[in-house]
């Protein structure tokens, strides 16, 4: 969890970044402010025209997006991840692949909870926060405070090894709990509240204990990582338990489950074999102590590509197949797929309609809404082959995670929350 250097300088594009949402967030907040105080201005108006009404109008209608503000969630998600990976470097977070996998759980958290939404069951005061893009910050909270709690652990010198395992465990079931009591009660009082909840009742239940038995299954995981995983994990329990909750409630011809082979076993499929393609030589670049794609500690591209060693001699025969291996990698791969072959499902078989502005003008031009998966199985080449060649300074490891995580969080989370809306039919 320690890191060369933890107080070294962000880079200049980082703190560009950085300044950059300081300048969103308070942008946003003078043009909220302004509301309040009931000044008519030209900035309140853009922010609920082109944001906050969408966002409002989706949690009753499904009103979508527009080229604003898609292009707007786009820009600030690449200052987010430059920026973070600067604040996850100083504060010394492991920038292995474990983190990815211990983040994975929050994007199906995201996913179903949305779905949660689509169904109608939260309550008015809950119902837009889970709602795109607002419902990735609600998930950014959650792993902001388990992060937080687990750092808090890892750096107190009073918390032996032997306790920290049973504070990480009880900590998680506190967490799991509040989401619990948070969500079960807005869903109760919900437009649905009326039907039977013990399904809802029965996952939330197990999921507050979960962490008391899967201890042993993530050793491998640091404190901070462990965390994160258990509170994302018991979260997306819940809102199974709820998605189950609301499918024995409706008629049974109207659960559909023939699309789960097609947008999870083929992406589970490609997963598969681009880890076992990649595994053996992942594991000799292990050995090594090495990591495909990122330079040894204080080298720069520059350097690297100058230099002749037998470690660059290791490192280019084997980086290729690695990358294969890599969570970072393979999840983002196929979290392009997974949402191509939804969305082509859901427009093609089940009668749903794209309501984001960029994919619904890739399949107007083509055509076809199967024009867009092959668009979406491109794209996940073209992150195959960066991933591929890309050389990461060691500073730069956790910019390496990020852009994997973003690119997994926008292919697989919409892809998810498709393919949970055609499974109960809303």
């Amino acid at each position: 969890m320690t890191m060369e250097n933890p107080l070294e300088e962000m880079e200049s594009y980082e703190l560009w970044a950085t300044y950059f949402l300081y300048l969103v967030g308070g942008i946003l907040f003078v043009g909220l402010a302004l509301d309040q105080m009931s000044v008519e201005n030209p900035l309140t108006d853009s922010i609920y025209e082109f944001y906050l009404d969408p966002i409002l109008g989706e949690a009753t209608g499904d009103s979508g997006y527009n080229i604003v503000n898609t292009m707007t969630y786009a820009i600030v998600l690449g200052a987010f991840v430059l920026s973070l990976s600067a604040w996850l470097r100083k504060l010394g977070i492991d920038g292995s692949d474990n983190t990815i996998i211990a983040l994975f759980p929050c994007v199906l958290w995201a996913a179903t909870g949305e779905v949660v939404e689509d169904a109608e069951m939260f309550d008015s005061r809950l119902s837009s926060l889970f709602v795109s893009p607002g419902v990735h910050f609600q998930t950014a909270g959650w792993v902001i405070i388990s992060g937080a709690l687990g750092y808090f652990i890892t750096n107190n010198s009073e918390i032996s090894e032997s306790e920290e395992s049973d504070i990480v465990n009880s900590l998680a079931s506190i967490l799991i709990l509040c989401q619990f009591i948070l969500y079960a009660h807005s869903i109760s009082i919900g437009p649905q509240g009326a039907i039977g909840l013990e399904m809802l009742v029965i996952f939330g239940l197990v999921s507050v204990f979960l962490p008391q038995f899967m201890g042993e299954s993530l050793d491998n995981f640091s404190t901070i990582q462990r965390l994160v995983y258990l509170t994302g994990f018991g979260g997306t329990m819940i809102f199974l338990g709820a998605i189950f909750s609301y499918s024995l409630s409706i008629d049974p011809s109207d659960v559909v489950l023939w699309p789960l082979i097609f947008i999870i076993g083929l992406p589970a499929i490609v997963c598969w074999q681009m880890y076992n393609y990649g595994k053996e030589s992942a594991e000799i670049l292990h050995s090594h102590g090495m990591i495909s794609g990122v330079l040894p500690v204080g080298m720069t591209e520059a350097e690297y590509l100058d230099s002749t060693s037998p470690e660059k001699d290791l490192m280019e025969k084997h980086r290729t197949a690695a990358a294969f291996a890599s969570p970072v990698v393979f999840l983002a791969v196929a979290g392009q797929i997974l949402d191509g072959i939804a969305t082509a499902i859901g427009i093609g078989y089940l009668g749903y309609k794209e309501k984001h502005v960029l994919s619904d003008k890739v399949i107007e031009i083509l055509g076809n809404e199967f024009g867009f998966t092959f668009v979406k199985i491109g794209l996940a080449g073209i992150i195959l082959y960066f991933f591929t060649i890309a050389n990461f300074e060691h500073r730069q490891r956790h910019l390496r995670l990020l852009v994997g995580l973003a690119m997994l969080v926008v292919g697989m989370a919409p892809g998810l929350r498709n393919v949970g809306r055609a499974m109960i039919g809303v």
